[in-house]
Formats: structure tokens, C-alpha cells, sequence
């Protein structure tokens, strides 16, 4: 299969090439597109065979479900048996944007790929041009996890897609690098009070500003199917090792060179203001004040480390407030709970 990227422009027509992903979706195909957060890989939500080809090409495992993504906020009604009224006030308040909520779903509609028989549905209304114009063009729900293989750094430019997923997929729509770049917050409305399960570019304190008190569960356990995407498996890893470290310039640097006296090969992931020309290479990500920054940059800084020969990837530890929260979430993923406290002995 020959993967085609169709540059588009919001402000141009581009009809063409919003046509030829439209009918390929309508015939089973999947296409990956820009959203605010990341870009998505997408299937008709509706079809069973063509959410089942989105786990082909990602290598995902069949027990994560899948976000369902809408053009309007009244497609809510099409999807979800029932909608509370925090739900109705977060939708006001946050939609479009990246801000996914969980419903009990409407039986036979969804395809069950999708939703892996959990019988809930996850939504949202994605707030990006390209997005939207995608799905209104369809008329129909796109189910569409982040357009990366399983594992890897979710993608926030076209070229990220075309890296991983080349020959896997007929068509990518470049809308450029996404905004946010991190994935949606996601809130299961089907429990009181509402719980988070991954945090994201709304915050919890931007939530609970709309509909009071919320709980977090971003835990899940090995035996059991994740509520959401993101809760169980390791995700957003390059392909060194990934360990955090403490945001400390002498720590930084001894360990560098520790792992350099031992013949390793380093990149450093951090703000701006640790930067140092000790590392062989080090991805700045902006300012260590500026969690939205960090977020915007962070996965494109770990797509870098794969450019380059590093055997070990430090990745400086945010803290964990406001969007501080989704980075500090994905950087222990990356690293899949490793911190520089065993980095030595995890080293070797």
C-alpha cells in the first residue's frame, strides 16, 4: 500500500483531497488527521471492519478502546444512551476542544472494536479546522486513537505519521503540527462524582470550575481491560530507554557523565533553562514555567532522541499541576516508572 500525504490549508478549499478521504472512509479505509492534540489515526466508527484495520496498523492491543470523535455536539445524542447535565456544562464550556467524556453508549450503534464491550463510549468534538471539516464532510463518528504504532510518541506533525505508519495506511492529511500535544483529558460521566482517567489539556481545575468535585483513577490493573486509552499499557516511549531525573543541573550533568565514563551515548529531554552542552544532545522544550509549552514540544522532543545514537534518554521530571499533570503522566509512561534513583544498576 502506497501512503499519500495531502497537504492541506485552512484557509483554502482543498476539497479535493478532503474528498478522496471522505469516500475512503466511507469505504472502509482509515486516514490520519490533525486534531489540536495530536493527530489521529481514523475509521468510520460505525463499521466494524474498518475499526478492526485501525488496530492492525497500529499494532494495538484489542482490549484498549478506542475515542470516537464528532463534527457537532449534537451527535452526542446519536451515541450516548443518556447525558447527564455536567456533561451538557463541560460540553458548553470546553467543546470543541480537548476534553473527551465517557457515556453509557446507545446498544448496536458504535462498533464494538471500539468501545472493546465495556458498553461505554468515549466523545469528543476535536478543535482543529482540518478535524472538523473532516468529519462534517463525513456525516458520520471517526473512531481515532493518536496515528502512531503502539508504543511509540503519540505524532504532532504529518511527518511523525508518515515515519510510523508508511505503508500501513492509504492517507494522511497535513494540517501542520498540532497545538495542545498532548491527548484529550478523559472523564467517565457514568460514575459519581466524575472520574479522570487521563489527564490532558483541560485540566482538573479547570473541571471542577464547571461542575464541582471530580475524582482521578489513571491507574488500572494488569488483569483488567482499561477504561480509557492511555490507563494500562506502556505507551509514548522512543526507542532508548527513557529514565526521569529530578530537575537539578548538577544531578543532570553527574549523571550524564556517569553514563558517559561507561561508554553510553546520552540525550537529555528538558526546559530551556537546564540546557547544557554536556549531553551529546539535548531537546529543550521551553520554559520550565510554562507547562503548556512542555506539552506542546514534548513528543517531537522524543521523537528527536530516535534521530540520534543515544543509548539513555533523560527526561527532566515537571511539576505535577495543572497541564503539568498530562506531561508528568506521559514522561513516566515514556519511562515506564523509571527514575534516575536506578538508573545505574537499570543501565548496564
Amino acid at each position: 500500500m502506497n501512503t499519500r500525504t495531502l497537504k492541506v490549508d485552512k484557509d483554502v478549499d482543498n476539497i479535493d483531497s478532503y474528498q478522496q478521504t471522505v469516500d475512503c472512509l466511507r469505504n472502509g479505509g482509515l486516514v490520519a488527521f490533525p486534531t489540536e492534540t495530536v493527530y489521529g489515526l481514523g475509521a468510520l466508527a460505525t463499521d466494524p471492519g474498518a475499526t478492526k484495520r485501525i488496530f492492525e496498523a497500529k499494532g494495538r492491543p484489542s482490549d484498549n478502546p478506542l475515542i470516537v470523535h464528532i463534527g457537532t455536539k449534537e451527535e452526542v445524542n446519536e451515541y450516548a444512551a443518556e447525558i447527564p447535565g455536567s456533561a451538557l456544562r463541560l460540553m458548553e464550556a470546553f467543546w470543541p476542544g480537548p476534553l473527551t467524556l465517557i457515556f453509557n453508549e446507545k446498544p448496536g450503534v458504535i462498533a464494538e472494536s471500539v468501545t472493546v464491550g465495556r458498553g461505554t463510549v468515549g466523545l469528543r468534538m476535536p478543535d482543529h479546522p482540518v478535524a472538523l471539516k473532516l468529519l462534517r464532510l463525513l456525516g458520520g463518528p471517526l473512531a481515532a486513537p493518536s496515528a502512531n504504532r503502539s508504543g511509540k510518541p503519540s505524532p504532532t506533525k504529518a511527518s511523525h505519521v508518515a515515519r510510523d505508519l508508511d505503508g500501513r495506511i492509504p492517507f494522511i492529511l497535513d494540517g501542520g503540527a498540532t497545538g495542545v500535544g498532548v491527548e484529550s483529558t478523559v472523564i467517565d460521566m457514568t460514575v459519581t462524582p466524575p472520574a479522570i482517567l487521563r489527564p490532558g489539556g483541560v485540566t482538573a481545575e479547570m473541571i471542577e470550575s464547571v461542575i464541582g468535585p471530580v475524582r482521578s483513577e489513571i491507574r488500572v490493573e494488569e488483569s483488567e481491560a482499561p477504561r480509557a486509552p492511555g490507563m494500562k499499557y506502556m505507551h509514548y516511549s522512543p526507542d532508548a530507554p527513557v529514565w526521569l531525573i529530578e530537575p537539578n543541573a548538577k544531578q543532570i550533568e553527574q549523571a550524564v557523565q556517569d553514563l558517559m565514563n561507561e561508554g553510553k551515548k546520552v540525550a537529555v529531554i528538558g526546559p530551556d533553562e537546564l540546557k547544557t552542552d554536556k549531553p551529546s544532545w539535548y531537546f529543550a522544550t521551553g520554559a520550565y514555567g510554562d507547562p503548556h509549552q512542555l506539552a506542546a514540544n514534548l513528543y517531537d522532543a522524543l521523537r528527536n532522541c530516535d534521530e540520534t545514537e543515544a543509548d539513555v534518554i533523560l527526561a527532566v521530571e515537571v511539576p505535577s499541576e495543572g497541564m503539568g499533570l498530562a506531561v508528568m503522566n506521559r514522561l513516566k509512561k515514556a519511562a515506564d516508572g523509571k527514575r534516575f534513583s536506578n538508573i545505574k544498576s537499570d543501565a548496564q
